[in-house]
């Protein structure tokens, strides 16, 4: 199982090299090669789902807003 800080670790080395425009990411010994930038934003969107998980609270993706003139 792997920690929460590992998880963020990761998440800090993805968006690093995400903000550098590096698609190669390297971490614990091993190398990720990524085809583009949305690959990694979607890594990044797994790993924040795996720590949300991992500290037992919710991603909230959704937000609806409710207006009216009042009349």
């Amino acid at each position: 199982m792997t920690t929460i800080a590992e998880l963020r670790s990761r998440r800090d080395t993805l968006s690093t090299q995400r903000s550098s425009g590096v698609a190669r990411v390297s971490y614990d010994g091993k190398t990720v090669d990524y085809r583009s930038l949305a690959e990694i934003d979607r890594a990044i969107e797994v790993l924040d789902r795996e720590i949300a998980t991992a500290e037992g609270r919710k991603i909230i993706r959704q937000v609806r807003v409710i207006t009216s003139k009042g009349l």
